[in-house]
């Protein structure tokens, strides 16, 4: 089947494009890990040829002042403190999505990997404490902290194949903790002088923040000025207010779009259609606005700039260091270069790796980690990827000599961190296949999303009733995706006898006039024992669903004709029908098509290669 995986893609025009919580932040953060790496590149190439015209660029004075009023900081401080706020903010976006749709809206997932962060931060200071503590480079430990998610995650997409989502999954949410963490340090341990007036204020600001969500305020211009106000008072206040952007980002509720709202966007549509005004057309864009959830809106437009432009533009404005023989013959003898690399090389494994292993223990296993134990020591040394918020810190934390060398570390470890995952993937890629999987993936099932389980006396089934992997898809005959995507679960069944298909019903009426009357034409034809040759009639000739047409095929395949019709008048299927909507709507689907493989979501193309793909990754996780 020669089709592209863009062309297998696409929905119906009414579907919400509902993302997975992960996969498009994963996306966009493994390839603007690129970006970042040739910023950071280029600040090292303008270092080594003209290091005073890098420090002067970057030590320029920028002020905006209102009358006698008004703040002046370097360059750099604008990036570290001012733009990389935004990035902040990112992750607390990504962070609420995560506790509201994603594996961590079961809470007791985060109890493991909270704890398997605050490990791999504990052991990595410890390390750098172990080579610093008394001297006067103790005040660097929260260099050694926290991982660099867009590189981490970058390196891994580098590492081909064998480095599955849900080893991405867990190392984000281990991050995401992680950085928290760093930020309360950064607010704490690096704030030299508290002013508690202005502290006080931003704390005003942002409790207004809450009350205008509270009150269900939407407008971004209010939530843009109170958090302008709280970031100068946190300025004022000496805390670094970059702390700021995660605490906003998790104020941003994350939802399903239901199909409420998807409908209240169409009636504006169809009103503008009758009567195309300025008035109704801003109506519908304001519906369509409205339809989509403040989160996943903010994370398409904002994500993007961060790791394109914002995380980039800081490693140019803080990589730079000039290396020579001097610097290199200081950074081998130096106490805070081998603190840094070691604490991430050595500390960030053994204490991301060794918490898991001891909560599992201590709770009877009660609590595993979502992915084998090869995936934990994986997800242990890709963290030792230290860059941006290490870079943050050691700004705050050190000047001169000692900046240099802390950099230097930051960059070595970053080095050796991704070296050591490589070795640890390829061991992992020589064992067996059957240990290689349960190495990869373990035994915790995920979290499931179909909200109703297949029942072999109620739904439609094709292919062995007792197969291992179920493929659900909820479907609309008049939809023309529906129709692109049948030869390729046709294909899947045909290749895979461990598979078995499930069709359930979600006619989009809004959109497509005969769906509903289609969907009643096959559950009358299955009446009589015929539902999957008029579900592929139906799919066949979606150009014509009519009533008559519906007649015609089921006198084409041999039905009783004026049964099939009384049946299709009276709604034989409705109730049917309506189940099939509402388990829809409880599972968080509102276009189609929309697959479920073993219960889980499938996001992305629905060709032969990726439902043959998540089929195979199902039918793994069952054999462990």
């Amino acid at each position: 089947m020669a089709t592209s995986r863009g062309t297998l893609s696409e929905r119906t025009a009414w579907v919400r494009r509902l993302k997975t919580p992960l996969r498009e932040f994963l996306n966009t953060e493994t390839s603007g890990a690129a970006v970042l790496v040739a910023a950071a590149v280029a600040a090292l190439v303008w270092a080594n040829v003209d290091a005073a015209s890098y420090e002067e660029l970057w030590h320029t004075e920028l002020a905006i002042t209102a009358g006698d009023e008004g703040i002046g900081l370097s360059l750099r401080e604008w990036v570290n403190s001012g733009l990389m706020t935004f990035f902040f903010w990112v992750l607390g976006l990504e962070a609420r999505r995560e506790f509201d749709l994603g594996e961590l809206r079961d809470r007791r997932r985060l109890v493991l990997p909270m704890l398997a962060a605050i490990g791999g931060m504990g052991a990595a200071v410890a390390i750098y404490l172990a080579f610093n503590a008394g001297g006067p480079a103790a005040h660097g430990w929260g260099v050694a902290m926290s991982t660099d998610t867009a590189l981490a995650l970058g390196f891994l997409a580098l590492m081909g194949r064998h480095v599955p989502d849900r080893l991405r999954a867990f190392l984000l949410t281990v991050v995401v903790v992680d950085d928290l963490l760093a930020l309360v340090v950064i607010a704490t341990a690096y704030t030299e002088e508290l002013r508690m007036v202005a502290l006080l204020w931003a704390i005003a600001f942002y409790a207004a923040m809450l009350a205008a969500r509270a009150a269900g305020v939407r407008a971004g211009v209010v939530y843009f000025l109170l958090g302008l106000g709280a970031w100068v008072a946190l300025l004022e206040s000496g805390v670094d207010p970059v702390v700021l952007g995660l605490l906003m980002g998790l104020l941003v509720w994350a939802n399903p779009v239901s199909q409420a709202a998807l409908t209240g966007a169409g009636e504006r549509f169809r009103r503008f259609r009758e009567q195309p005004t300025p008035e109704l057309e801003r109506s519908v864009r304001e519906g369509i606005r409205r339809a989509i959830p403040p989160n996943e809106r903010l994370l398409a437009l904002w994500h993007p700039w961060t790791s394109y432009v914002i995380v980039p533009l800081f490693a140019f404005a803080n990589a730079g260091i000039a290396i020579d023989a001097d610097l290199l013959e200081r950074a081998v003898g130096s106490t805070v270069t081998m603190g840094i690399f070691l604490g991430y090389v050595l500390g960030k494994p053994l204490g991301i790796f060794g918490a898991a292993a001891l909560v599992a223990r201590l709770s009877g296993r009660r609590l595993r980690p979502p992915v084998g134990w090869a995936a934990v020591l994986v997800a242990g040394t890709i963290a030792g990827v230290g860059f941006t918020v290490s870079l943050l810190v050691a700004a705050l934390a050190f000047d001169g000599p000692e900046l240099q060398e802390a950099k230097a570390g930051i960059l070595a470890a970053a080095l050796g961190a991704a070296a050591v995952t490589w070795l640890v993937l390829r061991v992992t890629a020589m064992l067996p296949a059957q240990r290689r999987i349960a190495a990869l993936l373990g035994g915790v099932e995920p979290l499931v999303d179909l909200a109703y389980e297949v029942d072999p006396e109620r739904d439609h089934i094709r292919g062995a009733v007792e197969a291992p992997v179920t493929v659900v898809e909820y479907g609309d005959f008049e939809c023309p995706y529906c129709g692109r995507a049948e030869p390729a679960v046709r294909d899947l069944l045909r290749d895979h006898t461990d598979v078995r298909y499930v069709w359930r019903h979600l006619p989009l009426s809004d959109v497509h006039a005969n769906a509903e009357l289609a969907a009643g034409a096959s559950e009358a034809a299955a009446a009589q024992g015929a539902f999957w040759p008029m579900h592929d009639l139906l799919l066949t000739h979606q150009d014509a669903l009519e009533f008559a047409d519906l007649v015609a095929y089921a006198e084409q395949l041999g039905l009783d004709a004026d049964r099939f019709a009384e049946d299709l008048t009276i709604g034989l299927g409705a109730r049917r029908i309506g189940e099939d909507v509402e388990g829809a709507d409880l599972s968080g689907v509102s276009g189609t098509p929309t697959f479920f493989v073993n219960g889980r979501r499938h996001y992305g193309a629905y060709d032969l290669d990726s439902l043959t793909e998540a089929a195979r990754a199902a039918g793994a996780r069952a054999m462990l």
